[in-house]
């Protein structure tokens, strides 16, 4: 009973609960409301299991020696006659008939701190009940209610009032929508009581609690985290506080690996300028400043690191990766006029629309060119890991920036018998490793594939042992088919696929062109799905043709996306 909240050293509140409240037959209204609990989460539970379950629990306390069932009886009951033996519907009852989930009440005239009645204010006008059983909240931010939910949320979050954790939306993607899971622990009144030497309301509390945190912050990471925190909860007061705590740390913090870790949520905080209709050009200005210093110090970071630290600062060069190509967008509706960027925030707003490119200006330009440079000299330099160079390059290949015939000359110097066993093998990890879709990129690319087997099969033996670790750990992230495929493709044979299938077409599946009799055997099942079997007479004659062109097209994209 101490887990929800109850310390006073009953361990079945619910239970006596219902005793103090029930008139009369305590025992068939407990087992009544069990048999109510577990028909609400689908379990067969009749009237008859409800009776039966009262006789037994009566014949147990005449077993035993009772003048009537206790919560003993009544659970050996439920269990056998409710739950057939099994013990995982009975933790149910356990957890909300037992103990419970019923929170108790202080009447208005108590006292309260300051904080604690302008919160229950909040909660009133914001429709948001204290319940001890948790569930979720999904928040629409364009809805003036639903942000205004959001922001009292994130400000309880900054005071250490836990009572919403954000969740993964499953609806949207959009930044314009909020899962939270709320539960209200008793505990919390007590963290609430201690927030109040912060403000006598949840807004200046917040605000107070944010710029003492931005000075007493250890590292710039969590300077940034809280920038990006304040903007979640709209503490324009604290705001200015923060960012230039954080100006003044990003200026002189000289380690890259530090300033790597701050882009990331800094970018992402630019993205709530959309939505919550905040001023985010400060913000932008340090986030550019700060993503030239990495731009400048990370080549030489990268010199010269044990296997530990490449690993380490090839996860800080993804995390930049991915943090560049937001503040590209972010840095240029901030550099955009005044139309165009609430443009740009319509267009956010409204998801079901077509989603249309950013404004593609200079700044924005400007910064992934820079960037893309950093990766050429990072792909290219010797000194550099070769796990961070193999990475370099699939960076550079998934934007467009590399060729194919590049890359495979630049995968085929690494591959020469001159380079290091080792060295290669971590190059490799770095290309088609860390779960980024490098093994769907072997089994579409055979020259790739061809270079990555050839080398594998002449490294020599006493070498091998020391790469094998290294490829184990790369290849067995891949997903099981993509693993079987490219085994399937080994096996036959680099020199060999394009004459392993009858009439030199390649492997089915992996051909250069479109296989018509493959493609034709999916035409009826296509057929069936568009419901186009069913059409009879000349309907049928008219529109059969009209029907194999869709399922053409249907095939023709699938193909292009599966290979």
């Amino acid at each position: 009973a101490r887990a929800s909240g109850y310390g006073a050293g009953i361990d079945s509140p619910g239970w006596y609960g219902h005793l103090f409240g029930a008139p009369d037959r305590p025992v068939e209204r407990w087992l009544t409301k069990v048999a109510r609990l577990l028909r609400e989460e689908d379990r067969i539970v009749s009237s008859a299991h409800v009776i039966e379950a009262v006789r037994l629990a009566e014949t147990l306390a005449a077993m035993r020696g009772r003048p009537l069932p206790g919560l003993t009886e009544t659970t050996d009951a439920v269990r056998a006659v409710m739950c057939d033996g099994s013990d995982v519907p009975l933790s149910l009852v356990h957890d909300r008939l037992v103990v419970g989930d019923v929170l108790g009440e202080v009447p208005a005239a108590a006292p309260a701190v300051p904080l604690q009645r302008d919160l229950a204010r909040l909660q009133r006008r914001l429709r948001l009940k204290p319940e001890a059983l948790e569930r979720e909240l999904e928040l629409d931010l364009r809805k003036e209610n639903d942000a205004e939910r959001s922001r009292l949320l994130h400000r309880l979050r900054l005071l250490g009032i836990e009572w919403g954790e954000p969740a993964a939306s499953r609806g949207s993607t959009g930044t314009f929508r909020e899962t939270w899971r709320l539960r209200w622990e008793p505990e919390l009144a007590v963290r609430v009581a201690e927030a109040g030497v912060w403000g006598t309301t949840v807004l200046s509390a917040a605000t107070a609690k944010a710029e003492a945190d931005a000075l007493s912050a250890q590292s710039l990471a969590d300077i940034t985290a809280l920038a990006e925190r304040c903007l979640l909860a709209e503490l324009p007061d604290a705001l200015p506080v923060v960012m230039r705590v954080l100006a003044d740390r990003a200026a002189l913090d000289a380690d890259v690996g530090h300033l790597a870790q701050a882009l990331p949520a800094l970018v992402r905080s630019l993205r709530y300028g959309d939505v919550r209709a905040t001023d985010t050009r400060a913000l932008a200005e340090v986030a550019a400043g700060l993503a030239e210093r990495i731009f400048v110090g990370l080549p030489p970071a990268c010199a010269a690191l044990d296997a530990e630290a490449a690993q380490e600062m090839r996860r800080h060069v993804d995390a930049v990766h991915g943090a560049v190509g937001l503040l590209g967008d972010a840095v240029a509706v901030e550099h955009a006029a005044p139309a165009d960027r609430a443009d740009h925030i319509d267009r956010t707003n409204q998801p079901d629309e077509a989603e249309s490119a950013a404004p593609d200006g200079d700044t924005r330009s400007g910064i992934r060119a820079r960037w893309h440079s950093v990766l050429r000299v990072l792909s290219r330099r010797d000194t550099v890991p070769g796990v961070i160079r193999g990475r370099a390059v699939r960076l550079l290949l998934d934007d467009g920036e590399l060729a194919q015939d590049e890359t495979a000359r630049l995968m085929g110097l690494v591959l020469s018998p001159g380079t290091a066993p080792a060295d290669a093998a971590a190059w490799i990890e770095g290309f088609v490793g860390g779960g980024s879709g490098g093994g769907m990129l072997l089994v579409h690319d055979e020259r790739l594939l061809g270079l990555v087997d050839a080398w594998l099969t002449g490294v020599p033996g006493d070498a091998f042992t020391d790469v094998l670790p290294l490829l184990r750990r790369t290849f067995s992230a891949y997903e099981p088919g993509v693993r079987r495929t490219l085994g399937e493709l080994v096996r036959r044979g680099p020199g060999r696929r394009e004459s392993a299938a009858p009439g030199g077409a390649g492997i089915p599946g992996f051909a250069a062109e479109l296989d018509g009799d493959r493609a034709d055997a999916v035409l009826p099942v296509v057929r069936l799905l568009l419901g186009l079997d069913g059409d009879q007479g000349n309907a049928e004659d008219n529109g059969r043709a009209g029907a194999d062109d869709i399922a053409h097209d249907l095939v023709n994209d699938f193909v292009g996306v599966t290979g």
